[in-house]
């Protein structure tokens, strides 16, 4: 049986505006924390899962849109969360709605974005906006409820730093080594990046043993442990500059052990083994990916 909120969400009208670096100015409602944020800007076409997309470390930085229209509709949960906390720059819906209904949530989505001082905004035609985007091309912008000078916020978004040639997955890397679960099956070492914790929960459920390392880890350091197999990552950035990570890759295919990247990862030994990455018009983010 499902439980559904007893009231409606605490919820201004509060205006918000979403500019573009091309000059493109949208207005909407202020969702979640008011203030101002910027990033890259692009969507994401997935029916579900807007709190896993939220917290996926390969999206630090970005400015997120779901193309899927009602967004908010089974609150939030601490079991759907893919990092510790919100990863995404600014999150960009079409119709928030009053009330949410999920016997597993603990808070409505605006609370869940308020509490992490996450910037939002609402009421967007997010259809009209993925068109532009998809015809344009990812760009910078920026959400506020701050400050709505339209020209003013264009400026904002084209002196946002570009995403282009940036390393960033030491932003969203652990501290530390850690071993994540122990089972029967193989030990596999992995290369976090910015990894996602339901790809080490698809570990645990086959009975894997998973020690969690830093990207930045030297390959000699991780064989010590005698891992099975070795697991790069997702993460966000720029795989061009990651020298050292590309390198630790190329070594990783010489020791002959089993290897997997994904996202990140992948990219990563693409370069290791020669090959040019680049960056696309519109990136594929949705839950439709071919294999």
């Amino acid at each position: 049986m499902t439980r559904t909120s007893s009231k409606s969400p605490e919820r201004t009208h509060d205006p918000a505006k979403l500019a573009l670096a091309d000059g493109t100015v949208v207005e909407g409602v202020a969702l979640g924390h008011r203030g101002l944020t910027g990033g890259e800007l692009c969507f994401n076409t997935s029916m579900t899962g807007y709190q896993e997309i939220m917290t996926d470390p390969s999206y630090w930085g970005q400015l997120m849109m779901m193309t899927q229209p009602h967004i908010g509709n089974y609150g939030a949960s601490a079991e759907d969360m893919e990092a510790d906390a919100p990863m995404v720059a600014g999150f960009i819906v079409r119709d928030y709605p009053r009330r949410h209904s999920n016997s597993q949530a603990e808070e409505t989505l605006e609370e869940f974005m308020q509490r992490h001082e996450l910037v939002g905004i609402a009421g967007v035609d997010t259809r009209a906006l993925v068109r532009h985007v998809r015809d344009k091309g990812v760009m910078n912008a920026v959400i506020s409820s701050e400050e709505l000078d339209g020209e003013t916020l264009i400026q904002k978004a084209q002196d946002w730093p570009s995403m282009a040639g940036r390393e960033l997955a030491s932003k969203v890397t652990v501290d530390a080594p850690y071993t994540f679960c122990e089972g029967g099956g193989p030990r596999i070492a992995v290369y976090d990046f910015g990894v996602k914790k339901n790809i080490l929960r698809s570990f645990r459920w086959r009975g894997c043993t998973v020690k969690v390392v830093p990207g930045h880890t030297n390959l000699s350091d991780v064989l010590d442990w005698e891992p099975d197999g070795l697991f790069f990552s997702n993460g966000p950035g720029d795989p061009r500059p990651m020298t050292d990570a590309i390198e630790t890759v190329r070594e990783a295919i010489d020791t002959g052990l089993p290897i997997f990247g994904i996202c990140l990862g992948h990219q990563l030994m693409a370069l290791a083994e020669g090959f040019d990455v680049y960056k696309m018009h519109v990136g594929h983010r949705g839950a439709n990916h071919p294999v």
